[in-house]
């Protein structure tokens, strides 16, 4: 773990103190904002747009996700957010990536409509884009010890002493009363999957796929469709070892799906049906 990756203490300007540090989540998050950025630069030009779209739809994709992201946590801990409103809207916690995606779609899709440029054609080229930057965002979770997954006494296994919240017996059972940790004891630093890793790995698989996909499109919409398949599944099969709690019981205490596995089957199935049943208009014909 690596959490801060520069501390320059205490600073004083004009009178005021405050201290700075370079930390790990965001420094890969900038990684992941200027990465996407290149990349889309690359295809604008590619596809002889202005390249100044790249700019304009990077950023509103940023800062609708960033609320969309906000809003999702917001929601799924509504009862923190009774206890403590100012301080759960204000935290700096709370980027969810699945409800950062529909906010981000919705930011771009207001630069799109602005712009009259296609939809479809759109939401092909930034598919991959979506996949990096949340591949690189995962290292950012795994150097802040975040986001981490069950207990697991496997080979597998890694503890997070220092994480965010630390993986120490006392910390797991207050943070995530519901877990079982009856296999280890009090004062144990507790290892667990680094779902952090795993998803970063097939994260970047899943965008040379499509990457090298890009060139052979035949139905506009079809890469991003296709993109909703396979991270959608990615994520529902993820959540089978991550510690969010489960809402929707299928079979009482033993199989149980969390908000992430109900967005990700919402996500497949929209994927699925539109690779299937495309729109059948001018917008979504490739040029030949």
């Amino acid at each position: 773990m690596w959490p801060i990756v520069y501390d320059f203490g205490l600073i004083r300007i004009f009178g005021f103190e405050f201290h700075l540090a370079i930390y790990s989540y965001g420094l890969m998050l900038v990684v992941a904002f200027y990465t996407c950025y290149a990349l889309l630069f690359k295809e604008m030009e590619r596809l002889k747009y202005d390249q100044n779209l790249a700019s304009d739809i990077v950023t509103s994709a940023a800062l609708g996700g960033i609320i969309g992201s906000k809003i999702y946590y917001l929601i799924e801990n509504f009862d923190r957010v009774i206890v403590d409103p100012f301080g759960m809207i204000f935290s700096g916690s709370g980027l969810v990536f699945l409800g950062g995606l529909m906010g981000g779609t919705i930011g771009v899709t207001i630069v799109l409509r602005k712009n009259r440029l296609p939809w479809f054609q759109f939401a092909d080229i930034i598919a991959p884009l979506l996949i990096i930057g949340y591949s690189i965002g995962r290292i950012g979770c795994f150097l802040v010890g975040d986001d981490y997954g069950l207990p697991t006494k496997s080979i597998f296994g890694m503890s997070f002493k220092f994480g965010a919240p630390p993986t120490t017996y006392e910390s797991i059972a207050f943070n995530y009363p519901w877990l079982d940790i009856s296999n280890f004891n009090p004062g144990d630093i507790i290892t667990v999957y680094p779902t952090q890793i795993i998803e970063s790995i097939i994260g970047f698989g899943i965008f040379i796929f499509l990457w090298k996909k890009r060139e052979k499109i035949v139905t506009q919409g079809s890469l991003f469709f296709t993109y909703l398949i396979i991270a959608g599944m990615e994520r529902f099969f993820i959540e089978f070892i991550r510690l969010n709690p489960k809402y929707i019981w299928i079979v009482t205490d033993v199989i149980g799906f969390s908000g992430a596995q109900v967005i990700s089957l919402i996500m497949i199935i929209i994927g699925i049906y539109m690779l299937t049943n495309p729109p059948q208009n001018s917008e979504t014909k490739v040029a030949t």
